[in-house]
């Protein structure tokens, strides 16, 4: 894949006020909790990306890069993360359900990336369960790169303000008992049985 490969745009489900960016194959990232940025997270391998409606479509472009670019001018929270693909397969998805079908933002297959995340309109329904209209758009960049810390490059939604605000234990999802101690983590060990067919 080249620079010259096109941006492609798809609608995902957003579900508990997120999407993910998983390789199908391995852990993608190191664990770093919401309050970091505001916008983007990591648990379980996976790299998550907070949305403000709960439930809902939003609109996602990837675009993969042979080197770095730019960030794009006009959104309102950026941030990156760095990540390391074993399968060269770096897949946006829902939480519960199969990969879009979009370009894998692995642009040189196996290795490192460096991920930028722009996001618009998370004020718009906050907390908004099934969305009718799409109001949310994400803009995802990639390019290969050595690993560096998460950073927060633009930080301008209340929403994402709301999100860096919270303590690390209302946000992180932690693979012990403390975990079901809060909303988010009780959310998440129920979906995690449910797709292990688990439904006590």
């Amino acid at each position: 894949m080249n620079e010259s490969t096109p941006a492609r745009t798809g609608l995902v489900q957003a579900q508990y006020h997120l999407f993910q960016i998983a390789d199908p194959q391995g852990s993608l990232a190191d664990a770093l909790d919401a309050s970091h940025n505001g916008l983007v997270s990591a648990t379980g391998g996976a790299i998550e990306v907070i949305t403000g409606i709960h439930t809902g479509d939003v609109r996602v472009t990837v675009e993969p890069h042979a080197e770095r670019p730019d960030p794009a001018p006009g959104w309102e929270e950026i941030a990156e993360i760095s990540c390391h693909s074993p399968s060269g397969q770096v897949l946006v998805t829902p939480l519960m359900d199969d990969p879009l079908e979009l370009p894998s933002l692995a642009s040189q297959g196996p290795g490192a990336y460096r991920l930028r995340v722009h996001a618009r309109s998370r004020d718009s329904a906050v907390d908004q369960t099934m969305v009718d209209d799409v109001v949310e758009s994400y803009l995802i960049q990639s390019w290969p790169a050595a690993y560096q810390d998460a950073l927060l490059v633009k930080a301008t939604d209340a929403y994402g303000a709301q999100v860096r605000a919270r303590e690390a234990d209302d946000t992180i999802v932690m693979d012990h008992e403390d975990s079901l101690d809060t909303q988010t983590g009780r959310e998440r060990d129920i979906l995690r049985r449910a797709e292990r067919g688990d439904y006590s």
